[in-house]
Parts: structure tokens; C-alpha cells; sequence
């Protein structure tokens, strides 16, 4: 029992290292190329401390609600390794399972900081936020930070909720009350 959790552990600890170079590489990728209004990432390079804090605060923003999804994904693993049973899964469809709720939290994490940060640009239209941020306007930056962080937070409860429903559950036994 005691090497079972040991391996759990290792395989918590693994899956952590690998998201966390997933998260941070793809959602640098997906954010800064969908950017339509001008390059954060050539920004960034010029010194844009407004892109930079912004493209810092996505990075976290989807930290959050990736960590949210990978949660139900290491106790479906645990749940497997630690109480075996003849109904368990194989561990190969636990794996798919797993990298299905990875991709279904990374898809949500992206769409959700993209139409929040959209919907936000609309709503506040006459401070061109865009081409602001492009100018360096750190103000604007740290202001869109805030609403992909307080977004994300919201988010973050429903990927987790929407991920613990997609969990397979165990099944405890029936119950016999009475004859």
C-alpha cells in the first residue's frame, strides 16, 4: 500500500512538471498569436511593461483554471491505484480519460479569458484598450490583468465542478434494507 501511494504521488508530481511547461508554453503561444490588434509578443520584446504584465497575468489566469481540471484528474488516478476493484477502469482509458479533461480545462481556459477579455473591449470601447496596451499604457495592462484574473477565478469553480461530474465514480455496493 504503502509503494501504491508513493507511486500516486510520483504520478501527482509528474503530471504538475508536465502542465506546468504545457500550460505556460501553449497558452503563450494561443494568446499572444490571437492577439488581433498588434503583436504582444514583439511587444514584449520592445520593453512593453503593459503586454508583459498582461501576458504574465493570462499565463497565471489559465494556471488556475487548468489546475481545476487536473484536480479531478490525479484523484481518478488515486481512486484507480488505491481502491482496485473488479469494476475499475483500465488504465489506459483512465489516461484518455485524463488527457480529456486536461484538453476540455485548457479549451475552457482559453475561451474564457478570450471572450472575457473581448467582452471587456466592448464594453469599455472608447478607451481603445488595444492600442493603448500597445502604447505601453501600464495602467490599461494592470486593468485587463484584473479582469482575466477575476474572470479566471470564477471560471476556475466551474471547471472543477464540470470536471468532478465527468469523474467516473466508483461503485459502493447495494444495500440491502430489508427482505
Amino acid at each position: 500500500m504503502f509503494a501504491t501511494r508513493v507511486i500516486v504521488s510520483l504520478f501527482d508530481f509528474l503530471l504538475m512538471v508536465v502542465m506546468s511547461a504545457f500550460v505556460i508554453a501553449l497558452t503563450y503561444r494561443v494568446f499572444v498569436k490571437a492577439n488581433p490588434d498588434f503583436d504582444m509578443g514583439a511587444e514584449i520584446k520592445k520593453g512593453n511593461v503593459a503586454s508583459g504584465i498582461l501576458v504574465a497575468t493570462i499565463l497565471l489566469s489559465a494556471s488556475y483554471i487548468l489546475m481545476a481540471g487536473t484536480d479531478s484528474s490525479v484523484q481518478m488516478f488515486r481512486m484507480h491505484m488505491l481502491a482496485p476493484s473488479a469494476e475499475n477502469e483500465s488504465l489506459l482509458k483512465i489516461f484518455a480519460l485524463i488527457v480529456a479533461h486536461l484538453t476540455v480545462s485548457m479549451a475552457l481556459a482559453v475561451v474564457s479569458i478570450s471572450v472575457t477579455l473581448r467582452m471587456f473591449g466592448r464594453l469599455v470601447r472608447e478607451m481603445q484598450c488595444g492600442q493603448e496596451l500597445q502604447k505601453g499604457n501600464v495602467a490599461v495592462g494592470i486593468l485587463l490583468s484584473g479582469v482575466v484574473l477575476v474572470s479566471s477565478l470564477y471560471v476556475q469553480k466551474g471547471v472543477s465542478a464540470l470536471s468532478k461530474a465527468l469523474t467516473p465514480q466508483p461503485s459502493i455496493g447495494r444495500i440491502r434494507i430489508a427482505k
